[in-house]
């Protein structure tokens, strides 16, 4: 049902945070016109939170080293908040080219399977199958895939 997620970073200079998660994240992307560039992300999960209001949302990238990224981005001469222990994970954030932030953290917490392999785990064919798949193909595409006896 649900293929993927698509989020939105409202900037008020989306031209150089595009830039920064292009050219520093490195992440990878298509340019689908005018400039205007669509990130992919690596694995992602979702949860939901009590709140008193609805449509409030946030959005974090995860890394396996806080302190090691923190030392890349000094490396680069972007500016990190401290790191700081939630419990959950260790958290720090990123300041945009725009001036605004994004968050980053260490997960601590339990991570689930990738959705795709959740979703759909791969069934190696039954016997029945792959003789109806051979039943298909033209024996001469058989014969060339059979292996010839070696002589001595």
């Amino acid at each position: 049902m649900i293929n993927g997620a698509h989020a939105i970073v409202y900037s008020t200079n989306a031209d150089a945070d595009r830039a920064f998660l292009r050219d520093v994240l490195g992440l990878p992307h298509v340019d689908v016109g005018g400039g205007w560039l669509i990130f992919g992300l690596p694995p992602a999960e979702v949860a939901v939170h009590p709140s008193d209001a609805n449509d409030a949302h946030e959005l974090y990238f995860m890394c396996d080293d806080v302190n090691a990224f923190v030392a890349a981005m000094a490396a680069r001469e972007v500016a990190c908040s401290a790191i700081a222990d939630r419990g959950w994970g260790l958290l720090t954030s990123v300041t945009l080219p725009s001036g605004g932030s994004l968050g980053v953290y260490q997960p601590r917490h339990a991570r689930p399977a990738e959705a795709t392999r959740a979703a759909a785990p791969r069934k190696r064919p039954t016997r029945a199958r792959r003789k109806a798949v051979r039943k298909r193909e033209p024996a001469v595409a058989r014969a060339k895939t059979k292996k010839k006896p070696k002589r001595r």
